[in-house]
């Protein structure tokens, strides 16, 4: 379906991999100009270049470098779509996660980082971006967040408990920015990334599993659907919370796991 989003301008942070580089590329695939967001110069360089490649004719797919800790650098890196296609209308949120540990190996100093990382950066990013996504007929944020906010899962003590500061926020903006703006949250299970790719290589050296083809095929028996989710799986649902097809969804939190929680909410 055409999700009428050719000449918007879209903003995706921490986008030079994993389920940000696939919101990027539906965005882009759908239309819309899109400024990726990365810390590597070089691998956001490839990620641009990638998308692009799925791009729509007509669409522009530019990278901004920038640390999304570094409060100085979020002005500018919002200020990058104002600057390049003349306003913003989409705002995608993502953030990598925070260690996997148990609650009592964690130190303070890693719980000041995950919420750092990923709720203040949240809260930067869409205090500077919301005078923009307000112009004209308003805007839309998608907040990426993660399945554990819905079901904690073991040795993930931060992602469970600080994840749920950023669904608390898309709540609370979803109500503070509306009407001009819509809010939602994505709840990704487990989809096959660079990130989860690395966490099975590394069950694989501590003897977990025989290999890799094992232990994806343990971990898709867990998902009714009978597979890992694709990151495409969850960028194609950011793009259609962003488009018009979406306009009576705000303030929704929606899992994207194959069904793999076992909450009823």
């Amino acid at each position: 379906m055409d999700l009428e989003l050719t000449d918007n301008a879209a903003l995706v942070t921490a986008s030079s991999s994993g389920l940000g580089k696939a919101s990027a590329r539906a965005l882009a695939a759908d239309g819309a100009n899109v400024v990726l967001n990365g810390r590597d110069e070089e691998r956001l360089a490839a990620a641009v270049e990638d998308v692009r490649g799925d791009a729509a004719d007509g669409a522009t797919v530019i990278g901004h470098a920038a640390d999304l800790t570094e409060p100085d650098e979020i002005e500018g890196l919002v200020r990058r779509p104002v600057d390049e296609f003349g306003g913003l209308d989409h705002l995608v949120t993502s953030a990598g996660g925070p260690p996997a540990k148990p609650f009592l190996e964690t130190t303070d100093e890693e719980w000041y980082e995950a919420f750092d990382l990923l709720v203040m950066s949240v809260v930067r990013t869409v205090r500077a971006a919301a005078p923009h996504l307000r112009d004209g007929d308003g805007g839309t944020i998608v907040n990426i967040a993660s399945i554990t906010v819905k079901e904690a899962v073991d040795d993930l003590a931060l992602s469970n408990s600080v994840r749920m500061g950023v669904v608390g926020l898309e709540k609370t903006i979803s109500t503070e920015l509306a009407p001009e703006i819509r809010a939602n949250a994505v709840l990704p299970g487990t989809h096959e990334t660079p990130r989860v790719e690395e966490v099975v290589e590394e069950r694989i050296e501590r003897g977990e599993y025989e290999n890799y083809d094992a232990a994806t095929g343990e971990l898709s028996a867990e998902i009714p659907v009978g597979r890992l989710g694709e990151p495409m799986d969850l960028g194609r649902t950011v793009a259609f919370l962003s488009s018009p097809a979406s306009a009576f969804l705000s303030g929704v939190a929606l899992p994207i796991d194959g069904g793999e929680s076992a909450s009823n909410l």
